[in-house]
């Protein structure tokens, strides 16, 4: 249901139009409506208030718009935690290991997917 989020919901069709498409439409409302509602549960109610008479797409794009610039902030914090991250002496090499991973895989949540090789040469 990718789709939704992807794209807006096509014009309402004519009623001279063919039945598949039609169905077409009818198919990508019901599941705009849906994953309206999965994303509507699954946020604060002040958020939910906010968004509530918006279609799926809407409502990500403007809570994009909302937490983008959190997220800037955030993956910047970790690209400087990650490149300046130094084992300090004495400490087990499996404990640095596991906190530089731990950087990597935030950056990939953050939406920023580092390259195997740049991610093992940091690590080294």
């Amino acid at each position: 249901m990718l789709y939704v989020l992807e794209n807006l919901i096509p014009n309402v069709p004519t009623e001279d139009a063919k039945e598949e498409v039609t169905n077409e439409h009818q198919h990508h409302v019901d599941d705009d409506k849906y994953i309206a509602c999965v994303i509507l549960a699954s946020i604060s109610l002040e958020l939910q208030r906010q968004h509530a008479n918006m279609d799926a797409h809407t409502i990500i794009m403007h809570l994009k718009e909302l937490f983008d610039e959190a997220s800037k902030i955030e993956r910047y914090d970790t690209y400087k935690e990650l490149f300046c991250c130094k084992m300090i002496e004495g400490s087990l090499v499996s404990n640095h290991v596991l906190k530089m991973i731990g950087y990597i895989e935030k950056l990939s949540q953050l939406g920023f997917v580092m390259d195997h090789i740049l991610s093992v040469d940091l690590v080294l």
